[in-house]
């Protein structure tokens, strides 16, 4: 068993770690302030080969795996979790779907500008009336000859006005439920195909969040994603890649929440003496990181049975599931920690804290990760 991240890897957190504190650690209290999506910060993370991690070098990506995926988002997140959800979302989730189900044409198409952040990616599922139950969803795809005609609306869509190309979700056969479900590619700018800004969130503020609506919007039968009707079982495989990353991305705002409260404990006095001496932030500091590091080896074990090979569901919900529950407890410490002042916006902990929520609840709530793992369970 392997503790210590290949060098590669190493070389990758080095390279992002730098970027982020030179280029993001100053800024991401403006960008959350003000709602404001970052679009220069990404293209210059696209220009790093850090929105193309896991595409293969034959269409101008990294050809790296899900570790390399995780530790990208771990050290972002650590600065910025709308910006982490960022690259995230566009590798784990748009992209990785064109990348794993698209036939060589649509990869040829659109992977070589994913991969560069030329383009960026989003992936439509979740409905205003379907989160959890996906397969409840409304929107439906009838085939007229070669063409089929999607109407519909998706809710809290990641990169909804930013992106470039969607992978949309939709009915095929809605009799069928989750056996009649299939993907498609559609681009900005389709006639019918309209986008609205989501804002007002409680975390998670400059990453670019919307609904989209789909009203006749005509699609050929070459933009399908996949075969028909089996765009549900593909989601399924496409989740699971992107609870590694989010159970990263959760990782990344414990670790920051945790490296500012023992920096606020060092430098802060109370009572003639700096509160780091006091045996109650000291055991608060003391729990934050053994969760931490568990839940940091839970993802990364997640991680590697992907790039092996080998099946991970069950491990993908086990690490996103304890991960996320520990980056809000620890960035709860972290607030109590800095007292007064972490109830402000004067130290990053309150955003922390506001980020790491959406960790329970994207990608599958904690509640649907529970049964995932209780299904797998029971299976045996």
């Amino acid at each position: 068993m392997e503790f210590e991240l290949p060098d590669d890897i190493q070389a990758l957190k080095k390279t992002v770690r730098d970027f982020c504190e030179k280029r993001v650690k100053d800024k991401a209290r403006e960008w959350d302030h003000h709602e404001k999506f970052p679009m220069e910060i990404v293209r210059e993370l696209g220009q790093l080969g850090l929105l193309g991690i896991r595409v293969g070098e034959e269409y101008g990506g990294a050809a790296m795996g899900s570790l390399a995926v995780a530790v990208v988002v771990e050290e972002v997140a650590r600065y910025d979790g709308s910006l982490a959800l960022t690259v995230a979302s566009h590798n784990g989730l748009g992209t990785s779907h064109i990348r794993i189900f698209g036939n060589d044409v649509q990869k040829q198409k659109y992977l070589p500008k994913l991969a560069t952040g030329e383009w960026l990616g989003a992936w439509a599922l979740t409905e205003p009336g379907s989160g959890s139950d996906s397969a409840g969803m409304k929107t439906t795809a009838v085939k007229r000859g070669d063409t089929w005609v999607l109407n519909g609306a998706k809710m809290f869509i990641t990169q909804g006005t930013v992106g470039d190309v969607f992978v949309v979700l939709a009915n095929t056969e809605p009799a069928k439920r989750q056996k009649g479900i299939t993907a498609f590619i559609l681009e900005k700018g389709l006639k019918g195909f309209s986008q609205k800004s989501i804002h007002g969130k409680l975390g998670m503020r400059s990453s670019d969040t919307a609904e989209l609506h789909f009203d006749n919007v005509e699609v050929p039968d070459s933009q399908r994603l996949g075969e028909v009707n089996h765009g549900f079982l593909d989601t399924m495989k496409i989740l699971d890649g992107g609870r590694i990353t989010i159970g990263a991305l959760a990782v990344g705002l414990g670790r920051g929440a945790i490296e500012e409260s023992v920096k606020y404990a060092k430098d802060r006095q109370a009572f003639g003496s700096p509160i780091g001496d006091f045996q109650a932030i000291r055991w608060m500091l003391a729990d934050m990181q053994t969760e931490l590091d568990a839940a940091r080896l839970l993802v990364f074990r997640s991680a590697y049975l992907a790039d092996a090979g080998k099946p991970y569901t069950r491990e993908a919900s086990m690490g996103k599931l304890f991960a996320s529950e520990v980056a809000t407890r620890a960035c709860n410490k972290a607030v109590q920690i800095h007292g007064g002042y972490g109830y402000t916006r004067e130290f990053p902990v309150e955003r922390y804290l506001r980020d790491a929520k959406l960790c329970e609840i994207g990608e599958g709530t904690s509640e649907i990760q529970r049964s995932i793992i209780a299904r797998d369970l029971l299976k045996g």
